[in-house]
C-alpha cells in the first residue's frame, strides 16, 4: 500500500504495462520471422538451382527427369503458403536454359510467398506484392558446362583425346 496516497493499490500495474508491450513485442517478432522465411527458402531455392545446373551441364536434353529431380530438392521447403503458395496450386516455376553442348548452362527458380499478417498491408500499400498479394521469390545459378582447363586443353575437349597411353 502507497504510503502517500492512502489507498491506491498497485497491483493490476503489470497488467496494464504487458497490455501495452506484448503489441509491440508481436509485431516486432512478424517483422523478423518474415525475412527469416524469405531466406531460408531463397537458400533451399539456391541449393536445387545449383544442382540442377550440375545436372543439365551432362544432359543431352534436359526434360522431366532433371524438372523432377530439382522439384524434390526443393520439397525441403514446407507446403506452407507462408513459405511457399501451394493451397491455390504449386507456384513453382522451373526454367532450363542450355545442355552439355552450351557453353554455359542455368537454372531459374520462382514462387509466391504469402506475407504474414500486418506485414501483408505494409505490401500491398508499397506495391511490392503480385496481383493476388503474394511475394515474389527469384533466383537464377548459371555455371560454365566445361572449365577452362580443359578448354584450353592441347587434348581438345573430346574425353577420347585425353585417354592416351603415351607410356607404351
Amino acid at each position: 500500500m502507497d504510503l502517500l496516497w492512502p489507498g491506491r493499490d498497485e497491483r493490476g500495474q503489470s497488467t496494464v504495462e504487458a497490455a501495452f508491450a506484448l503489441p509491440v513485442l508481436m509485431v516486432l517478432f512478424l517483422l523478423l520471422l518474415q525475412p527469416g522465411i524469405i531466406l531460408y527458402d531463397r537458400i533451399v531455392m539456391e541449393g536445387a538451382a545449383a544442382e540442377g545446373c550440375r545436372l543439365i551441364a551432362t544432359a543431352a536434353n534436359p526434360g522431366q527427369l532433371e524438372e523432377d529431380y530439382v522439384r524434390r530438392r526443393l520439397s525441403a521447403v514446407p507446403q506452407v503458403d507462408i513459405f511457399h503458395v501451394h493451397s491455390t496450386g504449386c507456384t513453382w516455376k522451373i526454367l532450363f536454359d542450355g545442355n552439355e553442348d552450351s557453353q554455359e548452362v542455368g537454372v531459374r527458380i520462382a514462387t509466391e510467398v504469402q506475407p504474414l499478417p500486418l506485414i501483408d498491408g505494409v505490401v500491398r500499400f508499397l506495391g511490392l506484392g503480385s496481383s493476388t498479394g503474394n511475394l515474389s521469390v527469384e533466383v537464377e545459378s548459371r555455371m560454365r558446362t566445361k572449365d577452362a582447363w580443359i578448354e584450353e586443353s592441347p587434348d581438345g575437349t573430346s574425353p577420347s583425346g585425353w585417354a592416351t597411353n603415351d607410356d607404351a
